[in-house]
């Protein structure tokens, strides 16, 4: 049987044992032992029933082997059946044999079992400890795999280099890239050197965290110590050159390898292809082909992917197209490239067209599939949408996905139901930090400042260390919501507390928050000491301040400056117009107008739409409503009652010199008005008015929102460029904070 199985001929090596008239124990092992080498195990599994109904005792080698078999192919139920064989023979003595044990119960997701073995044996040797850290540190609980390695260590027993490898790739695989550079710096220190597997570990790292130099480092590391004929590594290497867009140096790895694997092929096609540069990957394409090796369907999603994201969408659908004439299947992988490419590009309701032929195609979607629908959903704010969404993935058991959870709290969120997001939160079993931020952020959007802190301070309880995001989330709550102490407090102890160096997100974030809160000085000097060069986000935000409390000094300021740095963007100019027209400085607003002229710089398209009975109205300046004169008719009435109330027109709004009369009927046409009229003649009125405009309100739609809700008695839900107001009796969400 072995000579057979070493000639490649399982077959013959099988029929010997079938002819063999007296099967003594070797031989039955003997045989079982070939299949399982061979991934036989259906014929393995097969042999060890009939060698237990022979009386013939399996030994410590075949029953070791076995185990494995059953953690390559998940099966437990086998798996405890052999448990049961061991203890009924009295195997408990051989350490080989419940090392597989412990390795089988952790790889079928029971590591509280495979505990119970190792705590249960006698004796622990290297391997027993390095199968239960492996185990640990594999299933992401960390800390416990610390703990062993501590347990082991005052046990009299050495870690060893596998034991660390264990080690680096668990934290490498859940996330934590930095830790893996922290073991690499102890693995030396103890005088090991990091193999192929180590170096596999610390490139994943590498790759997350950006630090290309450190990468070259690794590099020049396996070449001095010969790494580089293992094609896993310098798989990898290629990898990492292709993940930080050093294409030309992973081509130079790539024409150096002796033995290229499809892997290899693939992560040089992807990366050509995600940059854009579709001629390069193409000929790889060939190249591939002419060296015998057939593309799979990795090959094809990663071209797929690529077309999607630089907005090709329909050389995408036709490389979908001929992955099918080819005889291949597209898979849930190449869908979801398609949407989720759409989705990065703004092509929404194409990504949404993708969505339905999907499943008319009769492929399941996954996580990532749901969570690239759902930023869509977020995007436009299509509540019912994302609820039906919601309600597949509890369906689908999609729910437990924490990047599903994350994404249905950020769909929630960007459609105005904070209570919502906040209830899938609460059911995250293992609260991620993303998962912790989108919430924050959700709450910043909505005004709600002050749960926004909570939160904060909630995550911190939870031992979650906060990111540069975190506090852009905690800087805009407070932002929205006045907090001034609040945000200097969580602004100052980014860099004293937590070693985080602010970025102009956060620098723009507090100009924003001083100048709103009527700071303006302060906002001012607070620019002059900035560490890094004041962008257009920060003199933008200075201008809004300005617009707010008729600073005309400061606000020409920053209108020269965004002049300079942002010569097309024509909501500054606008904005200064506006407020030259609210101090009567007609020659002033010619002037802009002038310039905006010489330039070519036109007014932005504004628009708000709202969804009726799943149809999507849409209203601007450009295009006249189906149903225009009904909705005048109702806004002409609703204003008449609301000035009953006390509400006066904000003709300042108007940047255009004519009488107040005049100005009043222009304010009229505001996009959001006549979305929130329309809303309220064709919705029922249990139902609240859910408005998305793709500019700031303006202050007398503001006030003409509140009156609205008052008048009819209505929730009114309004996302404008920067944020959601929640209208209701009378009054605004942002507590006229915006």
């Amino acid at each position: 049987m072995n000579f057979y199985e070493r000639c490649w001929d399982l077959e013959s090596a099988n029929k010997v044992f079938i002819e063999t008239v007296e099967k003594k124990e070797l031989v039955w092992n003997e045989a079982i032992m070939v299949n399982l080498r061979n991934e036989r195990w259906e014929r393995a599994k097969e042999l060890f029933r009939e060698m237990r109904f022979s009386f013939a005792k399996a030994n410590g080698s075949t029953i070791a082997k076995m185990l494995q078999g059953c953690s390559k192919v998940g099966a437990l139920e086998e798996g405890k059946q052999i448990h049961g064989y061991v203890l009924k023979f009295a195997l408990e003595s051989d350490l080989s044999v419940f090392n597989s044990l412990i390795n089988m119960y952790s790889r079928s997701n029971r590591l509280e079992l495979g505990r119970r073995v190792f705590d249960l044996m006698e004796d622990h040797n290297l391997s027993s400890w390095n199968s239960i850290i492996s185990s640990y540190a594999g299933r992401g609980y960390l800390n416990d795999a610390w703990d062993l390695l501590k347990e082991m260590e005052s046990s009299d027993i050495k870690p060893d280099i596998i034991t660390w490898n264990c080690l680096l790739s668990g934290h490498a695989l859940h996330g934590s890239h930095k830790a893996v550079l922290s073991i690499l710096r102890r693995i030396q220190v103890v005088g090991f050197r990091p193999n192929s597997r180590s170096i596999i570990s610390i490139l994943q790292a590498v790759i997350e965290l950006g630090i290309l130099n450190f990468g070259r480092e690794i590099h020049g590391y396996v070449i001095r110590n010969g790494f580089d004929y293992d094609v896993y590594v310098v798989t990898s290497l290629l990898d990492m050159y292709v993940k930080q867009d050093f294409l030309g140096k992973a081509q130079a790895v790539f024409d150096n390898m002796n033995n290229r694997n499809i892997v290899a092929w693939n992560s040089l096609i992807t990366g050509y292809s995600f940059k854009g540069l579709f001629e390069d990957a193409r000929k790889l394409l060939n190249g591939m082909e002419e060296e015998g090796i057939t593309p799979d369907l990795v090959t094809w999603n990663g071209l797929i992917s690529g077309y999607s994201i630089w907005g090709r969408s329909n050389e995408a659908l036709a490389l979908i197209h001929q992955i099918k004439n080819l005889g291949m299947s597209p898979n849930v992988v190449s869908w979801t490239a398609l949407i989720s490419g759409s989705s990065q590009t703004g092509n929404y309701r194409e990504a949404l067209d993708f969505f339905s032929q999907m499943q008319q195609e009769g492929i399941r979607p996954n996580s990532v599939t749901i969570s690239s629908l759902l930023r869509n959903y977020g995007v436009l704010s299509l509540l019912q949408k994302g609820k039906e969404i919601h309600c597949f993935s509890i369906k689908n058991g999609l729910i437990e996905d924490v990047f599903v959870a994350t994404a249905l709290i950020d769909m929630y969120s960007k459609s105005g139901n904070s209570k919502a997001a906040y209830e899938v939160f609460k059911r995250i079993e293992n609260r991620t930090l993303a998962s912790w931020n989108c919430l924050i952020m959700g709450f910043a959007i909505c005004g709600l400042g002050k749960e926004v802190v909570l939160l904060f301070e909630e995550m911190r309880g939870a031992s979650i260390l906060p990111d540069a995001i975190t506090f852009i989330a905690v800087l805009s709550g407070c932002k929205n919501s006045g907090l001034v102490d609040e945000g200097w407090k969580y602004f100052d102890s980014m860099s004293s507390d937590y070693s985080i160096i602010p970025t102009i997100e956060h620098y723009s974030c507090m100009v924003d928050l001083l100048g709103r809160a009527g700071y303006l000085d302060e906002a001012w000097d607070f620019i002059q000491s900035m560490q890094l060069k004041p962008d257009a986000t920060i003199w933008g935000a200075l201008l809004g301040s300005c617009h707010i409390h008729k600073n005309m000094q400061l606000a020409e300021i920053a209108a020269k400056k965004l002049f300079k740095l942002e010569p097309y963007n024509s909501a500054n100019y606008v904005l200064m117009m506006n407020l030259y027209a609210m101090s009567d400085r007609w020659g002033d607003v010619e002037h802009i107008k002038d310039l905006m002229s010489d330039i070519g710089v036109k007014n932005g398209q504004v628009w708000s739409w709202i969804q009726i009975d799943q149809i999507i109205h849409l209203f601007s300046a450009e295009e006249n409503h189906p149903d225009e004169g009904e909705i005048y008719f109702e806004l002409y009435h609703l204003v008449s009652e609301m000035k009953k109330l006390g509400y006066k027109p904000d003709v300042k709004c108007v940047y255009q010199n004519i009488d107040d009369s005049e100005k009043e009927k222009v304010l009229l046409s505001h996009t959001e008005k006549l979305a929130i009229t329309y809303g309220l003649i064709k919705s029922r009125r249990d139902m609240p008015i859910r408005v998305i405009k793709n500019t700031r309100i303006c202050p007398d739609c503001h006030t003409a929102a509140k009156y609205m809700s008052l008048v009819k008695n209505r929730e009114i839900f309004l996302r404008d460029g920067s944020r959601f107001h929640h209208f209701s009796e009378g009054k605004c969400s942002c507590n006229d904070c915006w």
